[in-house]
């Protein structure tokens, strides 16, 4: 289950119902789906072929329909970050610089940890660690950057209205900033 931080006091929020809740009130959606259908093999492998990302997607084909059909998302892939990726830090530097998507920024984690920080409506930081079964969405314009956590690894779907849409936006815009 996610939990989150905040950077200013350190506070956490651990119950699963009290993140879904704050996360609704920052126009975050967060649900938990079940990541115990995969086999264990596909789950634990970070050197997928195409056609493993492709078995990893159709296992969550229903969920991924359903929100994509309340949401207007149309397309998805998987990216997979651990020490086996070519160029892990220059991509985590490059993840880790505040920026912000003109369509939201949709992550399902399938193994491993990563965190997403979040400058919340009302301007304070907080990290949102997520794991395996966590899915959140980001609001388009909502500024964030994002690191991996200890174990270094995170397999992920990612949903898109577009991939363009998903290109980052370094410089902070009026849009962003309210």
């Amino acid at each position: 289950m996610a939990y989150i931080t905040f950077h200013d006091t350190n506070k956490q929020i651990v119950k699963g119902n009290e993140v879904k809740e704050f996360l609704s009130t920052q126009d975050v959606i967060y649900e938990k789906w079940g990541v115990d259908r995969l086999d264990k093999k596909l789950k634990e492998n970070y050197t997928l072929s195409d056609e493993e990302k492709q078995q990893i997607i159709e296992a969550f084909r229903a969920e991924i329909d359903d929100l994509s059909t309340r949401r207007g998302y149309q397309t998805e892939d998987i990216v997979v970050l651990s020490e086996a990726t070519p160029n892990l830090e220059a991509l985590l530097d490059k993840f880790k610089e505040e920026h912000h998507h003109t369509d939201d920024e949709v992550r399902f984690c399938v193994d491993g940890h990563g965190i997403f920080t979040l400058k919340g409506n009302d301007g304070r930081y907080f990290d949102v660690v997520m794991e395996p079964g966590d899915l959140i969405s980001v609001p388009a314009y909502t500024r964030h950057w994002f690191t991996l956590c200890e174990d270094r690894k995170i397999k992920c779907i990612r949903i898109f209205v577009t991939p363009a849409g998903w290109e980052a936006i370094y410089e902070e815009t009026e849009t962003a900033a309210n």
